[in-house]
């Protein structure tokens, strides 16, 4: 009898996995488009709940009751989760997610541990009931889980404090810090090896340390326009070391969950790096910004001059001419919380039937789709929102591309100069509209640390303040017009 419920019970949680399973893939694809994106919250909130209720339905057996600490964990936590991502601005939302993947990386090194002085069971030797090592396929899965969750840790913390602004966005680029992590890279194997044979402790402990420093090492040599991409790669190492955790504990969802946000993460760096003209290898090993480029004579030129400015009551003025204006987002909307007054300027300027659309670079901000965040949470409409690739080739006929706050990704030496840190990177051609308007606060290098050479152009001017500020000023001037 007690064998046919556990049967029973064994084959109802596995169902609730399956469903599980299938809800978190419908999230994912509901997450991949803006009309979809709240649909795809509720699936994934909803799968979540379905796993973590039919996880809670096993601990009965190994503890003859509901584990008072296993609610209590629960409940800190969703309090916790819940004050973060009610007073996190939009601005903060990058440096939140690094930070939330170390506590998946964190999570994964403390159960391994868990596992590994818990043992392989009890045997009584000699009369003595004793605990034995794990198995060797136990202790390999360990070491795996314990490493991967390491590197996340610490590299998404790094992640998080250098977004934060509390630790230089400049790369730290050691002597031979390819040979470092190589070097890293086999004394890793090697405690692999030794806790895997032997099951020694201290082997476990001095591969954490390892896979430690090199979580910081491998952050602390990117900088500049590639944090983006490293985000979205924290995001996959935090998937693989959840599906490292599973074949750990046995969970078939947690193998799979790991398997589909490593695997997604994974997918997602690829397109920014495609989007960046850049590898995977060159974003994760290299230095990107770590130096002052070596600029052409034609580049130094091209940056050279004096800027044109524009005032809010001209600028409106020349916006009640257009006929089509495309606006370009940036950080610097998401920093002056902009979004709401770019809204109101969009609505006022299609209500005098001007054409209005919005171009995205894959790129812009510092989180993938942090744009797209910005505007759907302004109620920017859907269908006025284009990405690069489908808008590039309608600037030519576009009376006026409005840049807010955006800079490497409008870069013209991108194109223009082989010297470039940035050449071959697809960007934005607003300055072939006849007219580009940039605001910013000041003629400051971007993200990537060069020089723009849009800001020279004869076609371009500078709306130089706060985006909110600058907007709203223009908003205000455009209804009067």
């Amino acid at each position: 009898m007690e064998s046919t419920r556990f049967l029973e019970s064994t084959a109802l949680i596995n169902s609730a996995y399956i469903v599980a399973a299938v809800l978190f893939i419908l999230s994912l694809k509901g997450l991949s488009s803006q009309e979809t994106a709240r649909r795809g919250n509720v699936y994934g909130i909803i799968g979540m709940a379905i796993a973590i209720a039919a996880t809670l339905t096993q601990v009965p057996a190994a503890h003859e009751g509901f584990h008072p600490a296993v609610f209590a964990a629960i409940g800190v936590g969703a309090v916790i989760g819940a004050l973060m991502a009610s007073r996190v601005g939009m601005t903060q939302m990058p440096e939140l997610v690094a930070l939330l993947h170390s506590f998946v990386g964190l999570a994964a090194v403390l159960v391994g541990y868990s596992l590994d002085l818990q043992g392989g069971g009890d045997a009584v030797r000699n009369g003595i009931e004793v605990t034995l090592p794990p198995s060797l396929t136990h202790r390999i899965e360990i070491f795996i889980d314990v490493w991967i969750g390491a590197i996340t840790t610490t590299g998404s913390v790094l992640a998080f404090l250098k977004l934060r602004g509390s630790v230089s966005g400049k790369p730290l680029l050691l002597p031979a810090r390819h040979m470092l992590n190589l070097a890293m890279l086999i004394g890793s194997i090697a405690c692999a090896v030794m806790y895997a044979t032997s099951g020694d402790q201290i082997a476990l402990q001095i591969g954490t340390a390892i896979a430690c420093v090199l979580g910081v090492h491998l952050v602390a040599a990117i900088g500049g326009a590639d944090m983006p991409v490293v985000v979205s790669m924290l995001n996959s190492y935090s998937g693989w070391t959840a599906s490292a955790a599973g074949f750990m504990l046995g969970n078939d969802l947690l193998i799979v969950t790991g398997a589909l946000v490593g695997s997604s993460g994974a997918i997602l760096s690829y397109i920014m790096c495609r989007a960046m003209n850049r590898s995977i290898y060159n974003v994760i090993f290299g230095g990107f910004g770590a130096t002052p480029p070596k600029q052409s004579a034609a580049a130094k030129a091209a940056t050279t001059g004096d800027v044109q400015d524009i005032d809010a009551v001209t600028l409106a003025g020349q916006l009640a001419e257009a006929k089509s204006v495309i606006i370009v987002p940036g950080y610097g909307m998401a920093v002056g919380r902009a979004q709401h007054a770019v809204r109101e300027l969009t609505e006022v300027l299609r209500a005098r039937g001007i054409t209005v659309r919005f171009a995205i670079h894959p790129v812009a901000g510092r989180l993938p789709g942090h744009m797209n965040v910005l505007l759907a949470e302004a109620n920017v409409p859907y269908d006025i929102v284009m990405e690069m690739d489908d808008v590039n080739a309608d600037f030519p006929v576009t009376d006026i591309a409005m840049v807010i706050g955006a800079n490497d990704i409008v870069n013209p030496a991108a194109e223009d100069d082989p010297s470039s840190p940035i050449a071959g990177m697809p960007v934005l051609q607003v300055w072939k509209s006849k007219l580009v308007i940039v605001n910013k606060r000041s003629r400051a290098a971007g993200y990537a640390g060069i020089d723009n050479p849009l800001f020279y152009k004869p076609n371009t001017k500078m709306l130089f303040g706060d985006a909110k500020d600058a907007v709203e000023k223009v908003v205000t001037a455009l209804k009067a017009v």
